[in-house]
């Protein structure tokens, strides 16, 4: 699945949500009873002392001291491959959405460096503005959910969900462009030609699992608190699928119709030209590689192979996504 996204200045877009946010200080937006904690109240005193004396140096321009940083009330948790950055994207139009921009990896990769790194990592907010931050790699990677739950128990998670088939093949294009000599996708999926057995020690494959890796993160958190995205209708339907979204994390909805434009050429949306802007921009030319040609037998293989673990995925998630 590719999206194509225009992104506005991360300057212009900044100064938006400010003026957004400082008219309406002290009314959330939308329904905020059913918004998380303010995950500043789990922070240590030392975290929340070093926040406000940071919020005193007034050397500092004042774009980059006004409101305070806080721990993510929400963040975007899986999957590779299934749509994560252009959710992002769509979701960074939000006044009240304030979103880093890169993946920050600190609960798998760098937990060892401590709260305060990952808070240092995050943008300044309003009262009333939502923390987000998205890395896909979280939804598989075991210790992940309950690292999380320490830190609050009350996060909002969202998975965007896609075809685990199509989602592997674009998972293997994309390790293909960065290494050209890589093993066939027929010979990386199979265990043995001759048997046809799925090798699921391959991450490719081991992603799409997803009832597996659902499991793990039901043991800290309530379904409830998960919101899942399809990514197939993130690409034909993203102004309705922005709607649960925006619902979900008790925002107003600011993103609509009237942000998306259907790119025939390029085949998926894109975001209509902000005011001032001489042309849309879309996600970069990584995205939309052409996929190989992969044998129809695999392939069927695969669809045979997942189809009783989606099912199992609908029935936990309570949604079909009509991917048999």
């Amino acid at each position: 699945m590719v999206v194509c996204v225009c992104v506005w200045g991360a300057g212009g877009l900044y100064a938006v949500a400010q003026f957004n946010s400082a008219k309406r200080l002290g009314t959330p937006p939308g329904n905020r009873s059913a918004s998380p904690v303010d995950a500043r109240a789990v922070q240590p005193r030392s975290l929340l002392e070093d926040s406000n004396k940071n919020n005193d140096n007034n050397n500092m321009p004042v774009s980059n001291t006004f409101g305070s940083k806080r721990f993510p009330q929400a963040i975007i948790i899986g999957v590779k491959k299934g749509g994560t950055r252009a959710l992002l994207e769509f979701l960074r139009i939000h006044p009240d959405v304030r979103a880093v921009g890169a993946e920050p990896h600190f609960f798998d990769r760098f937990y060892d460096k401590g709260l305060e790194w990952y808070r240092s990592l995050m943008p300044r907010t309003l009262d009333g503005q939502i923390t987000m931050e998205k890395t896909p790699s979280y939804f598989v990677t075991k210790e992940a959910p309950s690292r999380i739950c320490t830190l609050n128990c009350q996060t909002k998670l969202i998975v965007v969900v896609r075809d685990p088939v199509t989602r592997a093949v674009s998972d293997y294009t994309q390790t293909l462009s960065k290494n050209p000599g890589l093993p066939s996708f027929q010979s990386l999926a199979l265990r043995n030609a001759s048997t046809g057995l799925i090798d699921t020690s391959w991450s490719a494959v081991r992603i799409g699992l997803y009832a597996k890796h659902l499991e793990n993160w039901l043991q800290y958190f309530p379904l409830s608190q998960f919101l899942f995205v399809c990514g197939e209708r993130l690409v034909s339907n993203p102004a309705g699928e922005m709607a649960r979204v925006q619902d979900f994390l008790g925002l107003k909805r600011v993103v609509s119709e009237k942000h998306f434009y259907f790119n025939q050429t390029k085949g998926f949306p894109c975001l209509k030209k902000p005011e001032g802007s001489s042309r849309p921009r879309c996600l970069g030319k990584s995205k939309g590689r052409p996929h190989p040609q992969i044998p129809t037998a695999v392939l069927q293989k695969l669809r045979d192979f997942y189809r009783p673990y989606n099912r199992h995925f609908y029935q936990m998630s309570g949604q079909d996504f009509g991917w048999d």
